[in-house]
């Protein structure tokens, strides 16, 4: 099931780069909506594994033990509408990475994105079609908390301390603010037009929104919880991943199904502007970055592929056919 795109034209350029990186290590997961499976890519032989799945999964996450991989989509066989039961699903994996999930469970409305705590312990899914975060405690595999946002929640994250989900509500022009200790919205900050997906820096100190009607990416002052800038990024930017070191924040732009964009826009978050683009593929969506910060992870949704980009070059390495509508993706080491 392995497919690489022939790397004697992808990687030319890098050989002649001054500074040789470290074979990239670790793996990839994509989570691809429209071929309704997993991808799974092994960074240090180039190997994919694609596995069908029940569910047409939006998003992705490896828990913060690395001991899971979780995913969250509509049940390809129940229908959005009408039958009076839950549609949407929870499914966890065991790592590595089997054929079927080792639990199932189900979720109210419309999951779009997923993340653990910080001790693994919690799944927070957002749910668009109740405007609310559903709260599941894995080990007793049961929900234990639903916790009111703004309209149309989607994407999420978790502050680098553990102790604050930042959750972009698209139909709400908002970030909710949340206490993971007492599982409540403790605050709601206004960031601008259809926020998709949220991002912090790793000190914690600032948060990141894609906006995706305004081609920019709103910069959060995480102490006051104020919008403290904005910065022109490409057409409809949806994800975004920090450097660990702070310096740079890379956002892809997807553009629209007909009109895809192919960029990745990197940031200086310090400075407010964008300092360079990356080509990846059409519809870039997804980013994850590795632990080291060395390598950026993009899912392109209409390509059906993830690249791979040095982050010091700005060069994408490497790309890899995945299944199809690759969207969530996220990187264990």
């Amino acid at each position: 099931m392995r497919k690489l795109i022939p790397a004697s034209l992808l990687l030319a350029f890098s050989l002649t780069a001054t500074s040789a990186l470290a074979a990239p290590s670790g793996t990839v997961f994509t989570a691809n909506e429209r071929g309704n499976s997993i991808s799974q890519i092994t960074l240090a032989d180039g190997n994919v594994t694609t596995i069908p799945l029940e569910i047409s999964p939006h998003n992705v996450q490896v828990s913060a033990d690395g001991k899971r991989l979780l995913a969250v989509g509509m049940n390809i066989h129940a229908g959005h509408h009408g039958s009076g039961q839950s549609a949407g699903e929870l499914q966890v994996f065991d790592l590595p990475l089997g054929s079927q999930p080792s639990f199932v469970l189900p979720v109210a409305g419309h999951p779009g994105h997923v993340v653990t705590d910080r001790d693994s312990k919690l799944a927070f899914v957002t749910d668009a079609g109740n405007n609310a975060v559903q709260v599941y405690e894995l080990a007793s595999k049961r929900q234990i908390a639903t916790i009111n946002t703004g309209n149309y929640p989607h994407g999420l994250r978790l502050s680098p301390d553990g102790s604050t989900l930042y959750v972009a509500n698209v139909k709400s022009d908002s970030v909710s603010v949340i206490d993971v200790a007492s599982l409540r919205e403790t605050g709601r900050i206004a960031v601008g037009n259809a926020p998709v997906q949220v991002g912090f820096a790793a000190d914690g100190k600032q948060a990141y929104v894609s906006l995706s009607a305004e081609n920019a990416l709103g910069l959060i002052d995480t102490a006051s919880r104020k919008l403290s800038g904005k910065v022109k990024v490409g057409r409809n930017p949806i994800q975004m991943y920090a450097t660990p070191d702070g310096s740079k924040v890379f956002v892809a732009n997807q553009g629209s199904s007909k009109q895809p964009d192919d960029r990745v826009s990197v940031v200086d978050p310090t400075a407010g502007k964008t300092i360079a683009e990356v080509k990846t593929g059409p519809g870039a969506h997804g980013v994850a970055i590795s632990s080291d910060g060395q390598y950026v992870f993009v899912s392109n949704i209409e390509a059906g592929t993830m690249s791979v980009i040095d982050s010091r070059q700005h060069r994408v390495l490497s790309t890899y056919q995945v299944g199809a509508g690759p969207n969530g993706i996220s990187y264990r080491d």
